[in-house]
């Protein structure tokens, strides 16, 4: 019977939904201002829409594409449903309609804030938060709805909604069996998803470095001018750039995350189940362990909908501690309400102890405490990471001091400073995502990692309000300049600017924490789905294809970094051209052409984001593929292909740490010189040559915080969902196949755990006359072990005859054995038989 609790996340999806656009009416009935600050507003909010429009529709033409190769591979792989192609479209939508929802709300509010801004801090804040939070539950909201949505279609339509063996076109299938394929075919909403975020966040990224980078070296080093000076040619580009990267780009990598994270623990329950003899009686239809996930991302949006209620200041007088303590507030209530919610649901939706398998140790016996601890690694991480990100890039933190001290030099010591920042930030963070991955595991194995992860992502809501809100506050900051505003206006703006730099800074160590776990978790979902025990470095395509996976995230690095000074070339050119050739720009009584820096922007951006994206596509498909047409068997391919996606993550997220946090620092220690600092006993300001020089170090900062640095996130969780969609390829459900019939006998095998492998008709095992056509995964020097199993409709008895086929230096001996007693017994049996790993060859 299926449980109403299937529902439940779609409930909370739409309360937190309907919250936003409640939020979204309230913000959008505030104040614009006067006609010159709507006027500078409606400059940023058409590049930004200008900007999207023109990304989309060359995304259209890839969903296009992508979709007719998921076709293809659906109707040649039996594995495959159709229906993917269904789902990734969606997950592109859906995916695209979060980045676009949270870009206008973000250009609307900016305007807002300023007029707030002139007699209110508190009230600015109010509203440049309010902004954030709609981008926030947009994001969350979406995120939950289409998967779960989804969901409920695919248990449907291929389980009828209820978890029992299901008869298709004359063809039984066991649960475990048929909700693979729901997942595989969810696999598609992900796949969608993240493919949309790694050209929003590559393209986003490489839009606003290169009007900031052009911004600054001419406007600040070369003309003298303060940032966002409205003489500056390339000042609404790269306010425009703001929200195209930070907003649209970060709403689009943590939707991507959303998804993935609770997908791959879906997959992961399900084999908890398998695990569990095939069957849990619950109250939840028999898939508590599949449902939990979901129902920990919808809890968190209800919560993140309280933790949002509480941000808030009285004083108008509130300096950045005051703002950071009131996002703080709101934040730990948050993860605090997830970590109690977590425990409720883990004891009321799992079985007290539950049988789970660990690589290399067998099944064993857990509680679901044990699971719940679990839960709060993923917790503590979040927060630890947020920790190690705000030390190594906060204002007045000793990192960043060292940087400002070493900027009296020059730029050379001044990014070198930086650089080695960002390499030793990386130290404490993989230290804590090591012992994160360790001890999730301890505790529930591999479901526990992705639980983990689910956790830590429950908040995301409120993760993606703090972080929205930065760069709507600098945008805020960016017309009360242009405007020209009081200085009491820029001051307050100001404040909000500088949290919302340390906030934006941790939010993307909080991305690269979510990405890391949410890969291990798609890493173990693929080795489940492609039926392999490891990946064997020893052997030689997969130490080769480890190597290439590393070299992946450098390359990528260094295409987006090329991509960005190759625009920010060309913006710097007209930049000086328009000060050269425009009269009175520097006198204020000339009018600079902005439209012709967004438009290079937007060029830029659109031209350079396509290498690093069919990079990122293309090279996990060459590997699936290419070895196939030199007769590699797919289990070899399996291997290879696990070892890249290895060798991109590990890689991926040290990269991602490194540019981050270097990038951060560098921002944090250019902003230092704007209230002044002391530098050998005197007090060094703005226009200094030390603060020149820290000017240029954060030019080569931007871009490694706000394009490559970010989208190594979306790197490594798009290479391991492109495997996870690739796995029913190479081994179709593993050990597990489709049952077919033989006159009065089913004939099937069991595996090394004792599980029923029965088999389609596809995959056929030829029992006639005795000859068979398996294909043994050499456990034990070349060991074959065949399992047929006979049983009789008559009674409950079974016989099991085994072969086992051993070549030990070129001498091949038979041995056979024969079970015979309940299936249960027979299963208990057939676990001490050695080489029992059967791999079941295609019919040819």
């Amino acid at each position: 019977m299926e449980s109403m609790m299937i529902y439940a996340p779609i409930a909370m999806a739409i309360v937190g939904l309907l919250f936003m656009a409640v939020k979204r009416s309230w913000v959008m009935k505030q104040n614009p201002g006067d006609g010159k600050m709507k006027e500078i507003s409606d400059h940023i909010y058409e590049g930004a829409l200008a900007f999207l429009n023109a990304e989309y529709r060359l995304l259209a033409v890839f969903v296009v594409i992508v979709s007719i190769a998921l076709a293809v591979v659906s109707y040649v792989v039996p594995t495959t449903h159709v229906l993917i192609v269904i789902a990734f479209i969606f997950g592109a939508i859906f995916s695209a309609l979060a980045g676009n929802m949270g870009m206008k709300i973000a250009t609307k509010t900016n305007v807002r804030t300023t007029q707030a801004a002139r007699t209110s801090l508190p009230e600015a804040l109010k509203i440049s938060f309010g902004g954030g939070t709609v981008m926030g539950l947009g994001v969350a909201g979406l995120a939950v709805l289409g998967l779960t949505l989804f969901f409920i279609i695919f248990f449907h339509v291929f389980m009828n909604g209820v978890w029992e063996p299901t008869t298709i076109d004359g063809v039984t299938m066991s649960p475990q069996e048929l909700m693979t394929i729901v997942l595989e075919t969810l696999a598609g909403f992900s796949l969608g998803a993240e493919s949309i975020a790694l050209f929003a966040r590559v393209g986003g990224g490489i839009y606003t470095k290169a009007a900031d980078v052009g911004a600054d070296l001419v406007g600040k080093v070369e003309a003298g001018i303060p940032e966002d000076d409205p003489r500056n040619p390339a000042t609404i580009a790269d306010n425009v750039g703001d929200n195209v990267g930070d907003v649209a780009g970060m709403g689009a990598d943590l939707f991507g995350s959303y998804v993935a994270t609770v997908l791959a623990a879906m997959v992961l329950g399900n084999y908890v189940i398998k695990d569990m003899g095939g069957a849990i009686a619950d109250a939840f239809g028999g898939i508590g362990p599949i449902l939990l996930p979901m129902a920990i991302a919808g809890v968190g949006i209800i919560i993140s909908v309280i933790g949002t209620m509480l941000v808030k200041i009285k004083s108008n007088d509130a300096k950045e501690a005051q703002v950071m303590g009131a996002l703080n507030i709101g934040n730990w209530v948050s993860i605090i309400l997830v970590a109690i919610s977590c425990f409720a649901l883990v004891k009321w939706m799992l079985p007290e102890t539950m049988n789970m398998s660990f690589f290399g140790e067998g099944l064993q016996e857990i509680s679901s405490m044990r699971v719940f601890y679990a839960t709060l690694v993923g917790l503590v991480v979040g927060a630890g990471i947020s920790s190690v990100t705000e030390f190594y890039t906060g204002l007045g933190k000793k990192p960043i001091l060292k940087i400002v001290q070493q900027s009296s030099t020059g730029a050379g010591t001044n990014i070198i400073a930086g650089l080695a920042t960002g390499m030793i930030s990386t130290f404490p963070s993989v230290l804590l995502f090591a012992g994160a991955i360790w001890a999730s595991y301890a505790f529930a194995g591999f479901y526990g990692v992705a639980l983990a992860a689910s956790a830590m992502m429950a908040t995301t809501a409120m993760q993606l309000a703090i972080d929205a809100f930065g760069p709507i506050s600098d945008n805020a900051g960016g017309i009360a300049e242009m405007s020209e505003q009081d200085p009491i206006v820029r001051e307050r703006t100001d404040i909000l600017d500088s949290v919302g730099n340390t906030t934006a800074a941790t939010g993307k160590g909080f991305a690269i924490a979510s990405a890391a776990l949410t890969s291990l978790a798609l890493f173990a979902a693929y080795v489940t789905f492609t039926g392999i025990d490891g990946i064997n470095i020893f052997k030689a395509p997969v130490l080769a294809m480890l190597f290439v996976g590393g070299m992946i995230p450098v390359v990528f690095s260094a295409l987006a970094m090329n991509a960005v000074g190759k625009a920010a070339m060309e913006m710097v050119n007209e930049v000086r051209r328009q000060f050269r050739d425009i009269p009175g720009i520097m006198e204020g009584t000339g009018t600079p052409e902005y439209a012709k820096c967004v438009d290079i922007s937007t060029k830029a951006a659109l031209r350079e984001m396509l290498i690093p994206g069919v990079l990122t596509i293309g090279f996990p498909i060459a590997i699936a593929f290419i070895p196939m047409l030199f007769g590699m068997g797919n289990m070899a391919i399996a291997e290879m292909l696990g070892g890249y996606m290895a060798g991109v993550t590990v890689s991926g997220v040290l990269w991602a740490i490194f540019q981050n946090n270097a990038g951060g620092a560098w921002d944090n220690a250019k902003k230092s010189f704007e209230a002044g600092v002391m530098i050998d006993g005197e007090m060094t300001y703005k226009g200094s040559e030390a603060h020149k020089a820290a000017v240029t170090g954060d030019t080569v900062g931007d871009p490694f915080k706000d394009t490559s640095g970010p989208s190594m996130n979306i790197l490594i969780k798009l290479t391991c969902l492109i495997g996870l969609v690739i796995a029913p390829i190479l081994g179709g459900h593993g050990n597990e196949v489709v049952a077919s019939e033989t006159s009065s006998e089913e004939v099937y095998f069991i595996d090394a755990e004792g599980n029923k492998t029965i088999l389609t008709e596809k995959q056929v095992q030829y029992i006639e006359t005795g000859s068979t056509m398996v294909e043994g995964d050499n456990l034990k020097d070349k060991t074959e072990t065949v399992v047929e199993m006979l049983k009789n409709d008559n009674n409950n008895q079974v016989t099991a005859n085994v072969t086992i086929t051993k070549t030990v230096d070129g001498v091949e001996t038979t041995e056979t054995k024969t079970f015979t007693g309940t299936e249960e017994e027979v299963r208990a049996q057939l676990k001490d038989v050695e080489g029992m790993k059967i791999k079941i060859k295609d019919k040819e």
